[in-house]
């Protein structure tokens, strides 16, 4: 019997644990294996367990933002893809920081449509 495709982890990191849940649901009645973190921190402390193949974050989170956190998955799992969204202005200087730093990121506008999000994992 052949062996079943394992779902794509991905990882969702959002402080608002309503958007973080949705998400995570989404993702997981869409064929991946999803699971949430409240906190940059706790994204960071999932990812080295869980291992996902995709972060989603928010950008602007209380503490870690996403963007630090993103930059420190990417230290364990270098192979990590990495979509960010924010609802907020100020994250153009955080991006502008981590692109100083070495990093580009892919960034989506909250709200995020399940659709939109949807493609970008998929392509």
């Amino acid at each position: 019997m052949p062996e079943a495709q394992a779902r794509p982890r991905v990882l969702v990191a959002d402080d608002e644990r309503v958007i973080a849940d949705t998400l995570t649901m989404i993702l997981n009645q869409s064929g991946f294996d999803a699971r949430a973190a409240y906190s940059g921190e706790r994204a960071i402390e999932l990812a080295s367990e869980f291992k996902p193949e995709m972060l989603v974050s928010d950008v602007i989170m209380g503490g870690l933002s996403g963007i630090d956190a993103a930059i420190r998955i990417r230290g364990l799992i270098p192979q990590v893809k990495i979509l960010l969204f924010s609802g907020q202005a100020a994250t153009s200087d955080l991006l502008e920081t981590a692109r100083d730093q070495g990093f580009e990121f892919e960034i989506l506008a909250k709200p995020v449509h399940p659709q939109d999000l949807l493609a970008r994992l998929r392509g």
